[in-house]
């Protein structure tokens, strides 16, 4: 946690945002693997955490904004669970190490939001994305389930996305942590990434790294031979001497802020000519957003600036026909970048995509483009100092895609189909770091991680 101030602050910021308002924070809670005592690792509500501070399930927090009162619910320890955990502190010890005055026991909540409720005061919550959540919700607040899931508080969600968006110095300090053990990781992968290694072996080997520091992935590892493949979670490939590996993987801290980084590793420690030109190509395209990167831009039009240099340097390896805007503007481009340039990154790796990926990435300024490719673009809008963002470009060969578009004429004056079919067994390249955006600029955080194609290859020779 972080000191009790921040958590104070963060409420008062809030309330200043929404006054007169009753707001509810509901924490999440143990979630079983295949029985109620077998449970994943507990992940706390990102919200919760953000303005309650605690990392532990069956919570809730109430802020009055009327009165500027916050209150934890919660329940104090009984012995039956101390005889299994351990001594553990009072719910109104945890209320104090996040600044909160009040404490009730969560048996108490319903009644809170009952009595509000018949007051006529609306209860402000957030759009819950768990299943358990929505049935509590449904309970507390008298209601059906569809109820609870559509009553979220549209104003509560602006609100929210405005004070978490921009980060503060410890979040930093808290992400560069993060990062210092990716880079660990993903040194490691590069010199385990040897012709006859099974991908699930140099996996293991990063996540023992993570382990080692008590901490948790920030999302399941990618790891693959088969980058064409974007979000690839099987690992049971052998590592074949010209293979092309995408690893994307992060730490998260032990304040719970995400790390998302990802290399391409060449198995057998070189990149061919074929490659290097593709490789350094996708480096072009996120140096360039990352030097245009600066707040008042918005994240839509960097992406199209990737999109273009790509379109440019592709065009010159006789992929592409045509003017570099047509090709971009028609989304002819996605044959090779499907994805989107990047998103938000905090306490979430999809930073508060559970709070509405639209508002979150859009807002009010524009709409999500319709076109394949850039529809996949998880943030668009006007950037600002503080936000910090995935910069995470990539060229793909996806055989049944190019299959798919050449049968049916798809682009054809703007594709070179006979080209990318010669690179049908390519796979793909995807180069991603975490970028802070600055008052000037921009700021690639944490150390570097070897990621032109020499210092690959000298990671992996040494």
């Amino acid at each position: 946690m972080f000191q009790p101030d921040i958590y104070l602050q963060r409420r008062q910021q809030l309330a200043a945002l929404l006054p007169d308002s009753l707001l509810l924070l509901l924490g999440n809670v143990d979630s079983p693997i295949n029985y109620r005592d077998n449970i994943f690792p507990f992940v706390q509500d990102s919200s919760f955490r953000y303005f309650f501070g605690l990392n532990e399930p069956g919570l809730a927090g109430v802020i009055d904004t009327a009165n500027g009162e916050a209150t934890l619910f919660g329940n104090d320890p009984e012995v039956a669970d101390i005889v299994w955990t351990g001594e553990l502190p009072t719910l109104a010890a945890r209320a104090a190490q996040a600044k909160v005055g009040r404490s009730q026991p969560y048996a108490a909540l319903a009644e809170v939001l009952s009595a509000a409720q018949v007051a006529g005061r609306t209860v402000h919550y957030l759009q819950p994305y768990r299943g358990e959540n929505v049935l509590e919700l449904a309970r507390l607040l008298r209601c059906d389930p569809d109820a609870a899931k559509a009553g979220y508080s549209t104003a509560l969600t602006r609100a929210v996305v405005s004070l978490r968006e921009i980060k503060g110095a410890e979040e930093i300090a808290e992400m560069e942590a993060a990062l210092a053990i990716t880079r660990d990781m993903h040194l490691a992968a590069m010199r385990a990434a040897r012709p006859g290694v099974v991908e699930h072996a140099i996996v293991g080997e990063m996540e023992g790294i993570v382990r080692r520091h008590d901490l948790q992935l920030a999302y399941p590892s990618i790891f693959s031979r088969r980058g064409e493949v974007l979000h690839n979670h099987h690992h049971d490939q052998v590592l074949q001497a010209g293979d092309l590996v995408v690893n994307d993987t992060g730490a998260n801290s032990a304040a719970g802020y995400a790390s998302d980084i990802t290399r391409t590793i060449p198995v057998g420690g070189k990149f061919s000519p074929r490659q290097r030109e593709l490789y350094d190509t996708v480096l072009a395209m996120q140096q360039a957003a990352i030097d245009a990167i600066r707040p008042g831009v918005r994240y839509l039009d960097i992406h199209k600036l990737s999109a273009q240099v790509m379109v440019q340097r592709m065009t010159a390896l006789g992929f592409f026909h045509g003017e570099v805007d047509d090709i971009v503007d028609s989304g002819a481009y996605a044959i090779a970048f499907p994805h989107g340039l990047g998103h938000q990154i905090g306490m979430d790796v999809h930073d508060m995509e559970g709070l509405g990926e639209e508002l979150v990435g859009y807002g009010d300024e524009l709409a999500r483009s319709p076109l394949f490719g850039m529809g996949y673009l998880r943030l668009g809008k006007t950037l600002k100092a503080g936000m910090v963002v995935t910069v995470e470009p990539g060229i793909y060969f996806i055989p049944a895609l190019i299959a798919a578009w050449q049968a049916e004429g798809r682009h054809a004056g703007l594709i070179n189909y006979a080209r990318f079919n010669e690179y049908r067994d390519f796979g793909g390249i995807r180069i991603e770091d975490d970028v802070l955006v600055t008052s000037t600029g921009s700021r690639v955080l944490g150390d570097p991680i070897a990621r032109t194609a020499d210092e690959v290859e000298a990671v992996m020779a040494g």
